[in-house]
């Protein structure tokens, strides 16, 4: 499909296995369904493909919806369940198997298992030999009378071939001579993938299949599906995107850190922010790295989608995230980064609903250029909502709150109450009252710089001297100073 809308609304389908939690390529891969739908004006469907029921998690269902809910991605229709579709893909395999277009093969585990044994011994590529393709009807009595139950497979023509056209990877030409009579349905009655996949697209009227670049060499075997129900599968356009690999150019998984989406909410990121990295793993707007919501559907073209593997890499991520820190709303973020405080335990419920929004808000104005994520925020505001320190660096309090300060810190105390009210308590008027104070007693504040800093915060770095004092406001600048001073510390 051009970027031009078109007259049919597409149907496309994300469709995930509850066997494990929205990764970050699943979740680039629903987003690229999703902006194509919502650029086209068309529908996007959930479908939870669970008829493996070795490696399904039902449990993960609700978590992979929440994640999509999280990244706001909406959905049109579903989730459908193939579990529940089960009666579907027997009326559709019986169907084959009544035109002669598929077969029961009652060949046993234990003899398909043979016969790999023997390719790999002839260093042969293992394709079923078509025992059962021709069975007259008393050999499949005789093997029914044995107890055997038929598994179905499809009826390939091995002199022919399948052309996979893609829009990312062109024309893909496989030769039967590579496939074989594959099984389409088990002997209990459950599809396998291939099948059920096709099924699934074709009553649910799937115009174009959106995903990963790993599931090309299913497709094939999904023509031959369509062909072999009757459907005309040039109605529908293939896309597999690219890969989405780790930095060292491996398959990204667990041993390169956090994976899931439900990993990078934990840790403080923004929707907004790994929406903007995802939609850029793959594709590009000329050189746009910052993308809102609507400009992503505005923009949104699967012909600008790249065929090389897209690298994720965290480091911009956190880039990314740090920049809709920096832009966001103040509000919300206090009240996101006041959720984290209680979840990551940095304070209690009872504290964190003590301090009021607008001063949520304010920590978010304050401490916004040096954090990246809401979590770093919210440990980080810990020196400046809370009212006691519970925290000084150790080596902090050794190098910079010894005895010879004390009198400079008195110094500061002096200026804070001698030339500052509580009106024009600000940076700017906090700046120069201590400069002068320090200056009319030998002193400057290169001195009493970091001693200042450490009695305030309990750390070395951090926002601002004065702007600290201003935030802190000139009761607690007090406190603080004169409790550094009765530490005497490093005593002699």
């Amino acid at each position: 499909m051009s970027d031009k809308k078109s007259t049919t609304r597409p149907r496309v389908r994300f469709a995930p296995s509850p066997s494990g939690e929205l990764h970050v390529g699943g979740a680039r891969t629903a987003l690229f369904n999703w902006l194509f739908a919502r650029h086209h004006g068309g529908a996007f469907i959930l479908r939870f493909e669970d008829t493996d029921t070795d490696r399904n998690k039902p449990e993960l269902i609700e978590p992979i919806m929440e994640s999509l809910r999280w990244l706001g991605l909406d959905l049109d229709e579903g989730p459908y369940f193939q579990s529940q579709r089960t009666s579907i893909y027997q009326e559709h395999a019986k169907k084959l198997l009544a035109e002669g277009k598929a077969y029961l093969c009652y060949c046993t585990p234990e003899e398909i298992e043979e016969k790999r044994k023997m390719a790999q011994v002839t260093k042969q590529n293992f394709r079923y030999d078509g025992k059962c393709r021709n069975l007259t009807p008393d050999e499949r009595s005789q093997f029914e009378r044995e107890g055997r139950k038929g598994a179905l497979r499809i009826k390939i023509d091995p002199h022919g071939s399948t052309v996979v056209r893609d829009l990312i990877r062109g024309d893909v030409v496989y030769a039967h001579a590579e496939l074989d009579d594959f099984v389409i349905q088990r002997s209990d009655g459950l599809p396998l993938y291939n099948f059920a996949v096709v099924v699934d697209d074709v009553t649910m009227g799937i115009t174009h299949v959106i995903r990963a670049d790993e599931h090309i060499n299913n497709t094939p075997k999904q023509l031959l599906i369509y062909s072999a129900l009757g459907f005309d599968y040039t109605k529908v356009k293939f896309v597999h995107v690219p890969m989405v690999l780790a930095k060292d150019r491996t398959k990204l998984s667990k041993r390169h850190g956090a994976t899931a989406v439900f990993e990078y909410l934990e840790k403080g990121v923004l929707p907004e922010a790994l929406v903007n990295y995802l939609v850029r793993l793959g594709w590009s707007h000329g050189d746009q790295e910052i993308f809102s919501m609507e400009e992503m559907i505005q923009k949104f073209s699967l012909e600008a989608v790249h065929p090389s593997p897209a690298i994720f890499d965290e480091e911009k991520l956190l880039w990314l995230n740090h920049h809709y820190i920096m832009h966001g709303d103040p509000m919300r973020l206090g009240e996101l980064a006041k959720q984290f405080a209680i979840k990551k335990g940095i304070y209690s419920e009872q504290e964190a609903n003590a301090i009021s929004a607008d001063r949520w808000a304010a920590v978010v104005n304050f401490l916004k250029e040096r954090n990246r994520t809401l979590v770093e925020l919210a440990e980080s505001s810990k020196p400046f909502l809370k009212d006691q320190l519970e925290y000084y660096d150790p080596k902090a309090i050794e190098k910079f709150l010894t005895p010879d300060k004390a009198k400079l810190l008195e110094h500061v105390i002096e200026a804070v109450k001698e030339n500052i009210d509580n009106v024009s308590f600000t940076a700017t008027n906090l700046d120069a009252a201590v400069r002068a104070k320090l200056e009319a007693n030998g002193s400057s504040l290169k001195e009493v710089a970091q001693p200042c800093r450490v009695a305030l915060s309990g750390l070395t770095q951090g926002p601002g001297l004065f702007e600290m004092m201003e935030f802190l406001g000139k009761k607690r600048v007090i406190e603080r100073l004169e409790k550094a001073i009765s530490m005497n510390i490093n005593k002699k």
